[in-house]
């Protein structure tokens, strides 16, 4: 994963061509988005999706390419919903919150959380959930993801209570972390992409080794933060589906043999869910970065 910045392709101009276009009709927005996703079809480095679907998922070469364009395009709904969302037009939007009491309990546990979740679906719809629950959310953001939105939604963002704590190079966002589980707040990213440089394990993930970043699982361990495992996925054009598990509490040993144990017990479970999910929404899974350890780049 040497080759990924934590920067994703646009820029704040196309964003808020986009956002012209969701304020008279989110359906307009999405018209634009046949053209766009062939361009990446034919023009984007597709090696790590091409490996996904035919290697992992053992589609063949036609399959492959057809899925890889609607994923593209499912990318491209997913952003503009996520802009309208911020936005306050969710009115235009239903939603399903199974787990939604576990996060509630967190809460009124006051013992803090750890929501882990993954590049898949839509997490923005989360916050349409998270609004009802009574605690700060800390987002966990590659520092250019957050810039970049940051230029477009800041109204938005500032509106919720949310704190944004970008992924920085010099780790200075495990500091933040670690004064959200001291504040027994709840802490928000996903497990399926790492920074080189980030501690990882390697686990089988939909039948090859993979590696999962494990410095806020070590954290939460650490300061017995509970963790659910969240992913919010799209279920029609204006329908998304939120799914929660039970908070769980981890606890790392200082051995490093014995944290390592620790550590793969919750990677296992993390790893069942989001190999299901991926499963069932094979569609709405973003990572286009490299992944398996046995891929080629």
């Amino acid at each position: 994963m040497s080759n990924w910045t934590g920067k994703s392709r646009g820029n704040s101009i196309g964003y808020k061509i986009f956002i012209g276009l969701i304020k008279l009709d989110v359906r307009l927005a999405y018209l634009l988005l046949m053209p766009v996703s062939l361009f990446f079809l034919f023009f984007s480095n597709k090696t790590s999706i091409t490996y996904f679907y035919s290697k992992r998922l053992g589609y063949g070469k036609f399959k492959t390419y057809l899925n890889i364009h609607k994923n593209y395009i499912y990318l491209g709904k997913v952003l503009i919903d996520k802009i309208a969302i911020l936005s306050g037009q969710k009115n235009q939007y239903t939603f399903n919150f199974d787990g939604e009491e576990h996060l509630h309990q967190m809460v009124e546990d006051k013992e803090g959380g750890l929501l882990l979740g993954a590049h898949m679906g839509n997490w923005e719809v989360a916050g349409e959930l998270l609004e009802r629950v009574d605690s700060v959310i800390n987002i966990l953001m590659m520092e250019g993801e957050h810039q970049k939105l940051k230029e477009v939604m800041a109204d938005a963002i500032g509106a919720k209570k949310v704190s944004i704590i970008p992924i920085k190079d010099d780790m200075s966002h495990v500091f933040s972390v670690i004064e959200a589980f001291k504040n027994k707040e709840i802490v928000a990213m996903h497990g399926d992409r790492f920074m080189e440089g980030n501690q990882t394990l390697s686990f089988d993930f939909l039948g090859a080794q993979a590696s999962f970043p494990i410095g806020p699982m070590m954290l939460a361990g650490k300061y017995k933060i509970p963790v659910s495992f969240v992913f919010s996925v799209k279920e029609t054009n204006k329908h998304y589906h939120f799914f929660a598990t039970k908070g769980k509490v981890y606890p790392i040993d200082r051995n490093p043999v014995l944290r390592d144990e620790s550590l793969k017990v919750m990677l296992n479970d993390y790893v069942a869910h989001l190999e299901e999910k991926v499963l069932s929404y094979p569609l709405q899974w973003f990572n286009y970065h490299k992944f398996w350890n046995n891929e080629k780049q």
